[in-house]
């Protein structure tokens, strides 16, 4: 009988050991980013996610996502939709192992980072195409017994009009929480970059600048660094893209190696090529301006408590 208490008690404590490494799994949008900490809004309610050097970042690509590509932690930005597996601590937060982003979806999330996101003047141009079609109806009414096919193609015109109006405004909705996500954070630190024509390489001026503002960041809780390319407008749209791109990878390995800045840390980059402009590109004192690399430090509101 006491050898029996004793197989018991021994099941009874390996259960115990299991339940507490039960893995979780999120799936949501990132609606926050707090330095290694995200919060994930999934169908369950709001879920803190914390990020270690072993969480692994993948996009699953290919027939059936068997082309798996491993990605760095800083695309985690604001508005991108995530899959999380990970276990549960004791503090009811989810402590990721792997965490699996949509590769179409990131990239929304990226333009809408950059700026370069869909406007409500779209919205506002389909209600007046659809405005526009009533009225026609309207002047017509007399024809309507001579034109029932007609009438039926305009009908079915403007149900598409209807409902094409009703994504872009679920767009808009789901485009403006990411905004109001981003816009929850307040600048700690800022640092500008300057490029020569063509080039990616930085000025030692500025190395001195980004290592004080990677000191400035290391003394604040729950930092996040976003990192911005710009160009001027000699080239293709597409090669400024690129360079502004290229720059902006140059100052996030400046950060990470010189700055000491852990890289899940640092949001994705923008490469906002030659948009954006800080002066005219007309001049070549306006072009040197636009050859740039804006780095901020952020820390959410909540945190810093404003």
């Amino acid at each position: 009988m006491h050898r029996k208490t004793i197989v018991l008690s021994l099941m009874a404590l390996s259960f115990v050991a299991s339940a507490s490494a039960f893995g979780a799994d999120v799936k949501g949008m990132i609606i926050s980013r707090a330095g290694d900490t995200l919060v994930v809004k999934s169908a369950q309610g709001n879920v803190t996610v914390v990020l270690t050097d072993s969480t692994t970042t993948k996009d699953d690509r290919g027939l059936f996502g068997l082309d798996k590509q491993h990605m760095s932690d800083v695309v985690l930005i604001p508005g991108l939709k995530v899959d999380i597996d990970g276990t549960s601590d004791n503090q009811g937060r989810v402590v990721a192992t792997t965490i699996t982003v949509d590769g179409d979806d990131l990239e929304t999330a990226e333009m809408i980072q950059s700026g370069l996101h869909p406007t409500a003047e779209q919205v506002a141009a389909n209600v007046q195409t659809l405005e526009a079609h009533q009225e026609q109806l309207g002047a017509h009414s007399e024809q309507l017994a001579a034109h029932k096919e007609s009438i039926a193609a305009n009908q079915q015109n403007i149900s598409a009009n209807k409902q094409q109006i009703q994504e872009n405004m679920a767009d808009i909705e789901e485009h403006t929480d990411r905004f109001t996500a981003l816009s929850e954070y307040d600048v700690k630190g800022e640092a500008t970059v300057k490029f020569d024509s063509g080039s990616t390489k930085i000025s030692a001026q500025d190395q001195e600048e980004l290592k004080n503002l990677a000191q400035t960041a290391a003394g604040l809780h729950g930092y996040i660094i976003e990192v911005t390319g710009y160009a001027d407008s000699q080239g293709s749209a597409a090669m400024n893209t690129k360079l502004s791109e290229n720059r902006a990878k140059a100052v996030i390995t400046f950060l990470m190696q010189q700055g000491n800045v852990p890289v899940r840390y640092i949001v994705a980059p923008g490469a906002m090529g030659e948009y954006g402009s800080a002066a005219p590109n007309e001049t070549k004192a306006g072009r040197a301006e636009n050859r740039r690399v804006v780095v901020k430090v952020l820390v959410n509101k909540g945190i810093a408590g404003s």
